[in-house]
């Protein structure tokens, strides 16, 4: 059994007739479970099985509430999801290379995939290929309903809508590989392409300086500029009328350089705009001719042009001065720290949802005049979220939409309290340590390393992170409105006053600054209803641009310091390390704070 193929369209269909789903860029396969262990199996037939153990674990443990409606067969798509909305497709491709059992163990870790259910093709034995598409999905979503299983598992049903403009203003906002329209009538056909399922993609337009023409493939290839070197980023043939291909090749083989029997090469001195749909890091994907581009010169076609290109502003955000000097000293202009946040807003966005945002603003950038921002303004956008609570209207930054536009209004540092409008106890609980001084910063590692033993002995999951500024924060995530703050404080206050007495010349909970005589200061009244923390992956308001930055355990040694970590060091290392903080919340409800208060109670009692 073969997936439905799609058929490419320029424009989304409308009408009651057609549904609406955002189209994910990962490995379309077939999902087969008759037995307590599925299997996936790819388009062209080959067992995936064996790449995504963190899915089929999943799957397993789920067996006994799916096991009623087995056998069952399904068509999806397996993801990497970046958001909601987004698959990184070079993540689930680096997957599909590995052959080496403990290599795809550590790739689980960093960067787990999921599998997306888009259709059911059997149920219980049963063949629904024959049924129509909306009956299908009927069924799928029974599936879902009746197991429990959350949306943020490795196994998700696939969001369907019945607006266009809506689903195409997602795909657009999420930088989305693009929407599929479905006929809800539409019978599926394995292995066949049909106009009852189209594919409208999101393309991005990238413009290159043309360095070469190869004669026996028709290929065109394009580069850009890293530095003062020319890096080549395609090669396409596709996307010409007739007269531009020949027009092109006239001019090239006339203007260019024959380098053997079928290759010209030619000088800067061309750009053009290649449409895509992403980049692999170190191709355009599905590259194709766009237009002639008459308007930049070869000089300005750089890397970074490129990657604004691949991340465009969504429609809905208008961006005020983008080469405005945000951080001068460091060289960064609004449009950079624009495009941090793109590239960030998956793992900052959940620090920020459903929270009462506190932004600090620097209208003329760091350093400068910067205010505290609690109250929405007048001109607050409708799309953004607000919450009233006492005389305040807060910002809840829940979306790319909301985080981008408050970027533009130069808010850069993003301040979250401990708990969200839906709960009424902390989430979690964090320990700001705070040294004299940046130079003294090797206390706070010595505090960190001391009150992780001690978590370590409680049996309690902890994370930490720089805190952008000169000390570190640890974190002890909780179950959901399961702790008072006054419960908690047991906790923290014993902890800092504990490691005060053990260390005494290096720790204080003093609070008054000229008091503490150079010594760490250990927060634990900072933690309480109210209260703000610097939130994950926010930027800092110092000259440096440096993040807040979570960090791995093993990276908290005597060779740690905040300078390591500004903007692009943060998006690369993510890259190459993954998220540490990427299951906080999932170790948060499996938490045993419960034992360790009771062992404290009966201590202090």
């Amino acid at each position: 059994m073969k997936p439905m193929l799609l058929t490419s369209a320029n424009e989304i269909p409308v009408g009651n007739d057609w549904i609406y789903e955002v189209k994910y860029d990962g490995f379309r396969c077939i999902l087969v479970w008759d037995e307590k262990s599925p299997t996936f199996v790819s388009r062209n037939g080959n067992d995936l099985t064996h790449l995504f153990p963190e899915i089929i674990h999943f799957y397993t443990s789920i067996y006994e509430q799916v096991a009623p409606f087995l056998p069952i067969t399904a068509d999806g798509e397996l993801v990497h999801l970046v958001n909601e909305f987004k698959s990184d497709f070079s993540i689930v491709q680096s997957r599909g290379r590995m052959r080496n059992e403990n290599v795809i163990s550590k790739h689980v870790e960093n960067y787990p995939c999921s599998y997306i259910m888009f259709d059911l093709l059997r149920i219980k034995g049963k063949d629904l290929t024959n049924l129509p598409l909306s009956r299908r999905k009927a069924e799928l979503r029974k599936i879902f309903q009746s197991t429990l299983v959350s949306a943020k598992e490795p196994i998700q049903v696939i969001d369907v809508y019945d607006n266009a403009d809506k689903v195409w203003n997602i795909a657009q906002v999420n930088n989305s590989e693009g929407v599929v329209a479905k006929r809800k009538t539409s019978d599926w056909l394995s292995g066949q392409r049909t106009n009852q399922w189209l594919k409208i993609k999101n393309w991005r337009y990238v413009t290159v300086v043309l360095t070469k023409y190869n004669q026996e493939n028709g290929f065109f290839h394009g580069s850009v500029y890293i530095a003062e070197s020319l890096v080549e980023i395609t090669v396409f043939r596709h996307g010409f009328t007739d007269e531009e291909r020949n027009i092109l090749v006239d001019f090239i083989q006339t203007k260019g350089t024959k380098f053997n029997q079928d290759i010209w090469e030619l000088s800067p001195s061309i750009c053009v705009n290649v449409a895509c749909i992403d980049f692999d890091g170190k191709k355009l994907r599905e590259p194709r001719f766009h237009e002639f581009n008459f308007d930049m010169a070869p000089e300005d076609v750089s890397w970074n042009k490129m990657q604004r290109q691949l991340h465009p502003i969504p429609p809905s955000i208008q961006i005020t001065h983008p080469d405005k000097p945000v951080w001068p000293a460091i060289d960064i202009e609004k449009d950079d720290y624009i495009f941090y946040l793109q590239q960030i807003a998956p793992y900052l966005l959940p620090f920020l949802n459903d929270r009462l945002l506190t932004a600090i603003r620097f209208p003329h950038g760091v350093p400068g005049e910067s205010f505290y921002q609690k109250n929405a303004p007048d001109y607050t956008p409708d799309f953004i979220t607000t919450k009233q609570n006492d005389d305040i209207r807060y910002i809840v930054c829940n979306d790319l939409q909301s985080l981008l536009w408050l970027g533009n209004q130069l808010a850069l540092e993003f301040h979250v309290p401990f708990q969200t409008i839906k709960t009424h106890y902390p989430t979690e609980i964090v320990f700001d340590l705070d040294p004299p001084s940046v130079d003294a910063f090797s206390l706070a590692i010595k505090a960190a390393l001391k009150m992780k033993a001690i978590f370590d002995q409680f049996n309690l999951h902890s994370f930490v992170k720089t805190s952008g500024g000169k000390g570190l924060q640890l974190y002890i995530p909780l179950p959901i409105d399961a702790f008072t703050y006054e419960e908690t404080r047991i906790f923290t206050e014993f902890v800092c006053r504990f490691l005060c007495e053990q260390e005494p010349e290096w720790f204080t909970i003093e609070r008054l600054k000229k008091n503490r005589n150079n010594k760490l200061y250990l927060d634990y009244v900072q933690h309480a209803e109210g209260k703000t923390i610097i939130a994950p992956y926010s930027p800092r308001g110092n000259e440096q641009g440096l993040i807040a930055t979570p960090l791995y355990w093993d990276e908290v040694t005597d060779e740690l310091r905040p300078a390591l970590f500004p903007m692009s060091t943060v998006l690369e290392r993510i890259k190459v390390n993954g998220d540490p903080f990427k299951s906080f919340r999932q170790i948060g409800e499996d938490q045993k704070f419960e034992v360790v208060l009771n062992q404290l109670k009966d201590l202090l009692n």
